[in-house]
C-alpha cells in the first residue's frame, strides 16, 4: 500500500504492520514499538542484527518525558532544547536515555540505553500523534546500503509488499546526531 493519509499510516502500525515514511533526512522504517513480530520483521528486512537497538520516534515530549526521569535538571534541559528546534535545516539530535521497565528489550538491543528522537518533521510529528504514541524509526535501507532518500528508492530496497506513508523529507543533509545524555559521549557526530 502506498499512501499520503497519516490516519491510514497509523492504522497500518496499530494492526502491527511495517511502515515506510520519510523523516527529517532520511527514510525510515517503523513499527509499534510493542509489537514484536513487526519489530522483527524490519530486522529481517534491514538484515540487522537484533543487538545493535533502534530508535524511538516521538511527536512530542509528553511522548517520552518518563524517559527523562533519571537525568540531571541541566541534561534534562539540554535535551529538550535540542528537540524544540524548529529550524528545518537544522540536524535532528537523538539521545541515549536511561531506559526504564516500559522499554521492551528487544529495542534497546545490547545496551542498557534507550535511543530516543523527539521530531519536529511535520508528517513524523503527525504520524506519531495518530498512532498515539512514539513508533520505531530506523533508516529504511538493508545494511551495508545508503538509506533510502524518496519513496522509489524505499521501494526498490523492499518492494510493492510493504507499506508506504508517501511525503517529503525533512531539509536535513544527515541523519540524526547522537548522544549519550548520560555521559555527553557523541556516538555518532
Amino acid at each position: 500500500m502506498i499512501t499520503t493519509s497519516v490516519a491510514e499510516a497509523a492504522e497500518c502500525l496499530k494492526a502491527g504492520q511495517v511502515l515506510a515514511y520519510p523523516t527529517e533526512a532520511v527514510w525510515g522504517l517503523g513499527c509499534d514499538p510493542y509489537n514484536e513480530q513487526a519489530f522483527h520483521q524490519i530486522l529481517t528486512l534491514k538484515q540487522r542484527p537484533i543487538e545493535k537497538g533502534v530508535i524511538l520516534l516521538a511527536a512530542h515530549i509528553s511522548q517520552v518525558e518518563h524517559l527523562l526521569q533519571d537525568l540531571s535538571e541541566e541534561m534534562r534541559e539540554k535535551v529538550i532544547e535540542s528537540w524544540s528546534n524548529d529550524r528545518p535545516t537544522d540536524r535532528a539530535t537523538t539521545w541515549l536515555l536511561p531506559a526504564n521497565d516500559d522499554i521492551p528489550g528487544w529495542i534497546k538491543g545490547k545496551h542498557p540505553k534507550v535511543a530516543v528522537r523527539v521530531t519536529t518533521h511535520p508528517l513524523c510529528v503527525a504520524l506519531c500523534q495518530a498512532f498515539g504514541g512514539f513508533i520505531i524509526s530506523t533508516s529504511a535501507n538493508p545494511a551495508g546500503l545508503e538509506p533510502a532518500r524518496s519513496l522509489q528508492d524505499a521501494m526498490r530496497y523492499f518492494g510493492q509488499d510493504l507499506n508506504y506513508l508517501n511525503g517529503d523529507l525533512g531539509l536535513s543533509q544527515k541523519p540524526s546526531r547522537i548522544i549519550d545524555a548520560v555521559t555527553g559521549e557523541i556516538i555518532r557526530d
